[in-house]
């Protein structure tokens, strides 16, 4: 079922979104060749205590982390580790934040040191077609609308379309109705009406989009190898046309 939030509630989940923004601009800051993504999710903890929130995917389903932390060809949910990032890999960390009970949902893809040519230009790509998802994010569009501006941007740029793991709606409970996918066919799915708050959060591939999840039951990588990048924002649909809870 959708719920649709009032103002109030959406700018309780701006709080929550505000942190996380800030949170995510401090690991700009620490994303460096030899820094563990263990030491990283270390660090968003007591971020986030200092801010009075906490981390929500910690505990959820009997996850252990404050953080996803997705390197090179892991596209989603990997495990924080204690193995050095080196120069050259590709980092996604992704967290979900609660302030006074309202979450916000953001992932951000990171350049550790100097990366090739083939990594920047995925980053690039990938974050584009997040906002080339959130312009069509306005009341009396489709759900689908969404999804297929971001499978057009992304596939006439030679990259693979994650299909396996999709955005979703978003308010006291971490997953809620609607799931959104990157990708499908304009005009189809659900109109999207003020009030929806939904994340949506590409993950594009250098290769094939097909995936496999590890023996851990969370790890998600490319099957061919292929490096994967992710980013996500936390969109409320208003009247006045997308706005973003959780921007940078």
């Amino acid at each position: 079922m959708i719920t649709l939030k009032t103002k109030e509630q959406i700018e309780q989940m701006a709080q929550a979104g505000k942190i996380l923004a800030a949170c995510h601009r401090e690991i700009a800051k620490r994303i460096r060749p030899g820094v563990t993504t263990r030491e990283i999710d270390q660090f968003v903890e007591q971020f986030l205590e200092k801010h009075g929130a906490t981390p929500e995917q910690k505990g959820y389903q009997g996850y252990r982390y404050a953080t996803c932390a997705s390197v090179n060809d892991v596209v989603c949910h990997g495990f924080p580790s204690k193995q050095p990032l080196a120069a050259g890999d590709i980092v996604t960390i992704d967290m979900v934040v609660n302030k006074e009970g309202w979450l916000a949902d953001s992932a951000w893809s990171y350049a550790v040191g100097k990366i090739s040519r083939q990594a920047r230009k995925l980053l690039q790509t990938t974050k584009e077609s997040l906002y080339v998802g959130i312009e069509q994010a306005v009341a009396g569009n489709r759900l689908g609308d969404i999804s297929h501006a971001i499978q057009v941007y992304a596939e006439s740029r030679g990259y693979g379309v994650v299909r396996e793991f999709t955005g979703h709606g978003i308010g006291q409970v971490m997953h809620e109705d609607p799931y959104v996918p990157h990708y499908g066919s304009p005009g189809k799915g659900i109109r999207l009406k003020a009030g929806m708050v939904i994340t949506i959060e590409p993950m594009l591939t250098t290769g094939s989009y097909d995936v496999r999840v590890d023996d851990d039951g969370w790890t998600a990588r490319t099957m061919d190898g292929s490096l994967a990048a992710q980013y996500e924002h936390t969109v409320a649909i208003t009247d006045e046309g997308p706005v973003i809870l959780t921007e940078q």
